[in-house]
């Protein structure tokens, strides 16, 4: 008897040891574990299924703001991260506050709050925390209480190294956000015949169609892209007109033309017209003609915010001299968190200082006031150059055709 309790007494632990590390190898060894499921899917299904995924933020340079058609700041940069995971896009809605955001997650009119809130607001407000978290402060992410599988999905996501990754994401766009990769040209080929660049010939045609002086869509061309037809920007920009691919797709134009010398002016042209029916009770010619540069640079939606400060502020909305202030200072926490702004944050002096250089450029090729239309044109305005104007690109792709470049008097002399 004595024998058997001392066997028992050693082999009894060694069993139980055993069998521990049998549980553990089956339950808990990654390579066998079984994989996460997020509770009913119910949410993360329905995100799917959309196709994108929806979050609610404040503009700011740090959470989100549009540039140039892209999103950027840190949160959007982290939710388009956490969309990636799911296969999904990202679309913006704005709110002018914490407690605006609290009403559009609870409405459903968002999927998750992309900017973070202290846990004592999340308590009171009646919603959850989830997602990317600020380590020292405790603030959080927010999603519905119910949405037990997208709150799983975003904690599984964040983890070391997602923040760093996206912090150098930023770096990096804002960065490169003005480098456009070109060739620049000169700004003239010849001040005696009148000649500015071997694409003349389109900018006139454009000129016909938008009402606006040839030379002044010639200076646009030159700071987009100083005359080279294959430009390319850092957001995906193309040709000499940096033409966005959303942009041409909305005119009609396949990616496959969009270093099309012909097609990227026409194009440009095209949304030139379409912006200058946004600013149509805007009488003086030239001064419509910096709104619709403004807005074909930093988007017509920042341009009406600061429309809306100048009105609100006791401006003129219509004279740039007085929008043109505030379009600066949308940057500026004061303002792009005004009540009456819709698009939040911008890197206004860049489109600032866009307007001032084509104008200046414009006068240095010659142009004027009496050059611009001041009526509105008609709607079959052509939009297609005159054959004996066709001139060859600088630079040969295999949109170029080979054309002697000729002056107005020899063109004259020719057709005698």
């Amino acid at each position: 008897m004595t024998r058997l309790l001392f066997i028992l007494f050693f082999t009894l632990p060694l069993f139980t040891a055993c069998h521990n590390k049998t549980s553990q190898a089956s339950g808990d060894n990654g390579a066998f574990a079984k994989a996460k499921s997020h509770s009913d899917g119910v949410n993360i299904d329905r995100i799917s299924q959309s196709g994108e995924l929806i979050i609610g933020t404040i503009s700011g340079p740090d959470t989100y703001f549009d540039y140039q058609g892209r999103g950027m700041g840190l949160q959007y940069a982290l939710a388009e991260d956490f969309a990636n995971t799911l296969g999904v896009g990202v679309r913006v809605e704005l709110a002018t506050d914490s407690t605006e955001l609290a009403k559009m997650l609870k409405k459903g009119d968002v999927d998750v709050i992309a900017y973070q809130l202290s846990p004592s607001f999340c308590q009171k407000q009646g919603i959850a925390t989830a997602g990317a978290k600020n380590a020292k402060t405790g603030a959080s992410w927010a999603i519905q209480p119910d949405a037990k599988d997208l709150a799983e999905a975003l904690n599984d996501w964040y983890g070391d190294g997602v923040e760093v990754k996206a912090q150098k994401t930023e770096r990096t766009w804002l960065h490169n956000r003005t480098i456009v990769h070109r060739k620049v040209r000169a700004p003239f080929i010849s001040r005696e015949k009148g000649i500015i660049s071997t694409y003349d010939a389109y900018f006139k045609a454009a000129a016909r169609y938008t009402g606006w002086d040839w030379r002044l869509i010639a200076a646009q061309c030159y700071q987009e892209s100083g005359f080279d037809p294959n430009a390319t920007s850092w957001a995906g920009a193309c040709g000499l007109m940096q033409i966005m691919p959303a942009t041409a797709g909305q005119y009609g134009l396949p990616s496959t033309r969009l270093f099309s010398p012909e097609d990227n002016i026409t194009t440009a042209a095209r949304h030139i017209r379409h912006l200058q029916q946004q600013f149509a009770n805007i009488a003086d010619a030239e001064e419509r003609a910096k709104f619709v540069l403004a807005a074909y640079n930093g988007g017509l939606g920042h341009i009406r915010d600061a429309q809306s400060l100048a009105r609100k502020h006791g401006g003129n909305a219509n004279n740039w001299s007085d929008v043109s202030y505030y379009v600066r200072n949308l940057s500026n926490a004061q303002y792009y968190r005004d009540p009456v702004v819709k698009y939040g944050y911008m890197i206004g002096n860049e489109t600032y200082n866009y307007v001032i250089s084509i104008m200046e450029r414009w006068r240095q090729y010659g142009g004027n006031v009496h050059s611009l239309s001041s009526g509105r044109l008609p709607d079959d305005t052509p939009l297609t150059a005159n054959s004996n104007e066709r001139v060859t690109p600088h630079k040969r792709n295999r949109f170029s055709k080979a054309h002697k470049i000729l002056s107005a008097d020899e063109m004259e002399q020719l057709n005698q």
